[in-house]
């Protein structure tokens, strides 16, 4: 069956060589090959201007990113086969890069599937997907994923809002076997149990997991600050690592009782105490009470969703490491991080240095993170190097 055609204007393919896999909706010649018609996920064939073949893709007419190329191979489009294939690939580099199944199975464009998001916890995956061209394979994704993994259970997390630019609806639904209240996160020497159908994202940041793994040798008899602390990860981790005491801060109740329960099952329960409280208020009543901390994680969700947030963003990210700053102790440790893709690595570090300036702080950057290795960055999509950890000694003013 032939496809829908959607023709490149001229010059407008050279992006696409170099590795990219998004067509903007202005580098169509919408007068040779109208959008207009199109179904959100059709399956399409890109051409450059003058009629060769570019890329099998799927279109949504209503989106600023028109079509994601899925295929470059002119005889295998996107479908149940290919997703096989794709899904050993993805597997093969999580096999060899980590020793126990607790990872980020699928990172989109990065793992050649745009708009689908898997984590594995064990015989356990919570899958996501964000846009129509994704929704439409939906059957054929479980039963690629069944074939692959042959998984106990696996849950739809389609409740992200990304899906409504894409037009799809939000919903949580289970895809296959009978999914449990509560599945298990092994990191660090630690185990944590998690609610794949309540808790943030898709249950875990696995993100962030090296990023924790660094920093777990520098905190032993120190005093933590774990701010926007989710259910424990860096706070009970690091009372697992011989802090002497944890303060984890969060705005959900829920997260708290996370953070006490992962406390308890991992016998650090007397070394970790949670606050809730919005993050900017609970660092304002801290620094007036006194407090001061050997250790200051942040760890804040995006700021800056869409790059006209920038301005605003950026003041949200300075405010929230200035009052951060503000409560480490004497050549105390910062870890900052930010997972805005639109805030770059420079701009996060000036951002940082303008906040301990105010202060009259002085900074050293010891260490650098970024996402883990299940979270390949796509080197033609500079939008899947989105995460920046800083690890920062904080002195008094020189």
């Amino acid at each position: 069956m032939s496809l829908p055609v959607l023709r490149l204007k001229p010059h407008q393919d050279r992006r696409l060589r170099a590795g990219h896999l998004w067509v903007y909706s202005n580098e169509i010649d919408t007068a040779a090959t109208p959008l207009k018609g199109l179904e959100p996920g059709q399956p399409v064939v890109i051409e450059n201007a003058r009629g060769r073949f570019i890329a099998h893709a799927y279109a949504n007419p209503h989106s600023l990113i028109c079509a994601r190329i899925t295929s470059r191979d002119r005889e295998h489009r996107l479908d149940r086969s290919l997703l096989v294939h794709r899904l050993k690939i993805a597997l093969a580099l999580r096999a060899r890069r980590y020793a126990a199944p607790y990872y980020r199975l699928v990172f989109g464009e990065s793992d050649g599937l745009p708009g689908l998001v898997v984590d594995r916890y064990g015989d356990h995956l919570v899958a996501q997907i964000g846009t129509a061209g994704m929704e439409r394979l939906r059957e054929d994704i479980v039963a690629a994923l069944d074939k692959v993994l042959s998984p106990v259970s696996i849950l739809w997390r389609n409740d992200s809002a990304v899906r409504e630019l894409e037009g799809l609806e939000r919903y949580v639904e289970v895809a296959h076997g009978q999914v449990p209240d509560r599945v298990v996160v092994e990191e660090g020497g630690c185990r944590f149990e998690v609610s794949p159908s309540e808790g943030q994202k898709t249950g875990w940041f696995f993100d962030q997991a090296a990023n924790r793994d660094r920093l777990m040798p520098q905190v032993e008899g120190a005093r933590v600050l774990d701010v926007c602390s989710y259910v424990g990860a860096w706070g009970v981790r690091a009372a697992h690592a011989g802090a002497r005491e944890v303060v984890c801060v969060d705005a959900s109740a829920r997260a708290l009782e996370g953070v006490r329960e992962n406390a308890l099952a991992n016998g650090v329960a007397d070394r970790v105490q949670g606050l809730q409280s919005d993050a900017f208020d609970a660092l304002r009543m801290l620094k007036a009470e006194g407090e001061r901390f050997d250790v200051v994680v942040l760890d804040p969700p995006a700021f800056i969703k869409r790059r006209k947030d920038m301005k605003e963003g950026a003041l949200a990210y300075r405010r929230l490491n200035e009052a951060a700053i503000s409560l480490v102790s004497r050549d105390g440790l910062l870890v900052t991080a930010s997972c805005s893709s639109h805030m770059g690595r420079d701009e996060l570090l000036r951002v940082v240095q303008q906040a301990a300036r105010h202060g009259d702080r002085y900074l050293q950057l010891l260490e650098s993170g970024q996402q883990g290795p299940d979270h390949p960055v796509h080197p033609a999509i500079p939008e899947t190097a989105y995460l920046k950890a800083f690890y920062l000694r904080v002195l008094p003013g020189m």
